[in-house]
């Protein structure tokens, strides 16, 4: 037995070894007294427990079990740093004795955790690698202000909730444990008590850096060192490069999914990703490469839209370093890289943040405000500072840690309005009677402001639906501050008119001409995006009508019409050479389709569309301006004829598109030009080496000074069946 007063109460020691022990620094660990320093440790499954000075490892005194569950007890007299050297009957352990270190977050954290204002909280919270006191070891922190008890498990303590109880830390509510010894790829999870009582399924971890493939579900301790950047010349131009009036053409894809192992159809890891990824995306002439999202999600059928680790990356492509290296390779190549970030909501699976803490902590209580009918997922809770806190952390961490050129908000329209999807009845008015969400507008605001000033050079890009003004004005001016915005009614109005029979869209002439009307009302992206080749829509080839040479015809006229028009362009993978099928998530791109001559000519088609579109000011250079665009054609309803002129700054160029959507030749076409003198064609989607009929001009026209149009000169073209010209004036 141990010296009277050594070993604490019983309802004490029971509460630890029953694992309801809110406060075990309070009970476990050294506690200095006159007599000595008293040493109490719970270790189930013990023989026996020496205490070991840590400099020389001479023994200090030996713990007795005062509860057969493995409780020990021991008084020492130095009081020196120490090890427990533990005997488990087949193995003798060493280690430090967790309950030996002092509070592990300082008190600046734990007022900017507090306040919500937080910005690093990836270095702050989760596991990060450290060494205390010239120990190595992991430092677990975790925010759940409203548990009892709250542990770190793991392989490394058979997943026992009773091992490592954590510390509280009051004000922001966060609990700490530095576990000594343990090292990066550490499987873990947190053991959460509600003030109920009940014992709450494992929790991953909300900020861990790393996480276990799907379907497993486990965070995974990851390396805090720095990763070695070779992209400086990159990152001192991407502000240019990602300007307004820069050229911006991203190519959309899904990591899992592009391409394949081809013996077993396993995904490709980040850098055999990157072996083939970027060289093909820098020989396309795309910009950028856009990701779809690559956070941590438990279900491969949402493709990344419901996310469960913000600050992880999808495991089962290695390391979150190679992520990094793709970024690296892609940056070092010319192309930026977009993510698609989601932080509209969260999927309710029982080890996400769904009642992390066994309330309504990260969502909202009430259903009216918290829950997706469409997606059966939870709604952030914007109103709360801290979950402002943890979304803004989390777009500065791919930003900040993971050198992403940007970000693309999904579902914004779903954030701005209480009332999305839902009918009368079934949503809560904000505090002025309206249908406006003023927390998540108020969100989105401070999101774009922080990045803008922490992240110069980055965008953020809004996918937003509605016609919810002022998407890419500055907060300031009243705006959600977001740099551009997908255009989405250009994408669904000109798909809606392309799948129409060409004998049909004269009475459909609108559908082609009205994005005009609103172009220049945001800074806009035309995104021809993955939701548009799954769910019964069809590829964008299989929405083009007629047969198969008109199919064709169709996909590279509108295409090369796409290039042309207003707004920086988005590609999703396969649309660049025809894919036949809808895009599968389970499954490679059809890669071997390109033995047809028919898909290398779409593919080619794009590469000299990113080529010309990158080289022509006119064609990028004043997006937003209305001044950069004019109709020349606009009301050839018969003829399904439409043309425009694109013109830039001075001294640039003006480029001319003209496109026949029939597959009736036009000879003799007039329409008005600027300017009089040489017209060269830069592209002809009709030419022979794109797989058309190579009805054309001969390369060149000449215009003369009979205006039209209410231009002061014209052409006189010969225009392609099902096909688009772009001239551009000048040698």
């Amino acid at each position: 037995m141990p010296p009277d007063g050594l070993a604490p109460e019983s309802g004490v020691v029971d509460a630890v070894v029953s694992g309801r022990s809110g406060d075990p620094f309070a009970v476990l660990g050294p506690h200095d007294e006159p007599q000595g320093r008293t040493i109490r440790a719970f270790l189930p499954g013990a023989y026996r427990v020496e205490v070991l000075a840590r400099d020389d490892r001479r023994l200090l005194g030996t713990l007795t079990a005062v509860h057969p569950a493995g409780f020990f007890v021991g008084r020492i007299e130095e009081r020196c740093p120490y090890l427990l050297r533990i005997d488990w009957g087949s193995a003798v352990q060493e280690t430090e004795d967790p309950y030996s270190f002092g509070q592990l977050l300082g008190d600046l954290d734990l007022h900017l955790i507090a306040e919500g204002t937080h910005q690093d909280l990836s270095a702050c919270l989760g596991a990060v690698p450290m060494t205390i006191d010239n120990v190595r070891g992991v430092r677990f922190a975790v925010w759940a202000p409203n548990a009892r008890r709250v542990s770190v498990v793991g392989d490394f303590n058979q997943w026992d909730g009773r091992r490592h109880p954590m510390r509280f830390r009051h004000g922001p509510g966060v609990w700490e444990l530095f576990v000594p010894r343990l090292v990066v790829g550490a499987l873990y999870k947190y053991e959460l008590v509600a003030r109920s009582g009940e014992v709450l399924p494992l929790k991953a971890d909300p900020v861990a850096r790393a996480s276990e493939p799907p379907p497993a579900t486990g965070s995974i301790v990851a390396s805090a060192a720095p990763f070695h950047w070779t992209d400086e010349a990159w990152c001192r131009t991407r502000a240019a490069r990602q300007s307004p009036d820069a050229p911006i053409c991203a190519y959309e894809i899904h990591a899992t999914s592009w391409v394949r192992h081809g013996q077993d159809g396993r995904p490709l890891t980040w850098d055999t990703l990157a072996d083939r990824l970027v060289p093909y995306v820098a020989d396309m002439g795309f910009t950028h490469l856009e990701l779809l999202p690559v956070t941590s999600h438990p279900f491969a059928g949402s493709w990344g839209y419901q996310p469960i680790g913000l600050f992880s990356p999808l495991g089962g492509l290695g390391p979150p370093e190679g992520l990094a290296r793709l970024i690296d390779r892609c940056h070092k190549a010319g192309i930026g890289v977009l993510l698609d970030w989601v932080p509209g909501h969260f999927p309710n699976d029982a080890h996400g943040l769904v009642r992390f803490d066994g309330t309504a902590l990260y969502e909202h209580e009430d259903p009216r405000e918290g829950f997706h009918r469409d997606w059966n997922t939870l709604i952030y809770n914007y109103g709360r500072h801290e979950v402002r806190a943890f979304l803004i952390a989390s777009a500065l961490h791919w930003i900040e840690h993971y050198h992403i050129d940007g970000l693309r908000v999904d579902a914004v329209a779903s954030m701005l309005y209480r009332d999305y999807s839902r009918q009368p009845g079934e949503w809560v008015p904000n505090i002025h009677g309206g249908r406006e969400n003023l927390e998540a507008i108020a969100f989105l605001r401070q999101l774009n402001e922080t990045i803008a000033e922490r992240c110069p050079g980055a965008v953020v890009i809004a996918e937003e639906s509605t016609a919810w003004p002022g998407v890419t004005r500055s907060a300031a001016d009243g705006g959600l501050g977001f740099t551009y915005k997908w255009n989405m009614g250009w994408m669904h109005d000109s798909l809606h008119y392309i799948a129409r029979e060409p004998v049909h869209r004269r009475y459909h002439h609108d559908e082609f001409t009205f994005s005009a009307v609103y172009a220049f009302s945001e800074r806009y992206v035309l995104p021809l995006s993955h939701d548009e080749v799954v769910h019964g829509k069809r590829s964008l080839l299989g929405r083009m009508p007629g047969d198969r040479w008109q199919q064709f015809a169709n996909l590279r006229a509108y295409l090369a019409y796409m290039w042309a028009h207003p707004g920086k362009k988005l590609l999703f993978m396969g649309g660049e050479f025809g894919q036949e099928r809808e895009w599968n998530h389970d499954s490679e791109l059809d890669w071997h389709l390109l033995d047809d001559s028919l898909h290398r000519g779409v593919q080619r088609l794009v590469r000299d569309l990113n080529t010309i579109y990158r080289r022509e000011p006119s064609l990028h250079r004043l997006d937003a301006d209305p001044a950069g665009f004019r109709w020349s054609v606009v009301d050839d309803r018969d003829q399904s004829v439409f043309a425009f002129v694109r013109t830039g700054a001075d001294g640039d160029h003006p480029v001319l598109c003209i496109c026949n959507m029939t597959p009736v030749p036009r000879h003799g076409y007039r329409v008005g030009v600027p300017v009089p003198g040489v017209w060269r064609e830069l592209l002809n989607s009709d030419a022979a080496v794109y797989g058309g009929s190579n009805i054309g001009n001969d390369g060149l026209a000449i215009a003369d000074a009979s205006g039209t149009h209410g231009l002061p000169a014209s052409l006189t073209l010969t225009l392609p069946p099902l096909g688009t010209l772009l001239l551009r004036q000048g040698d």
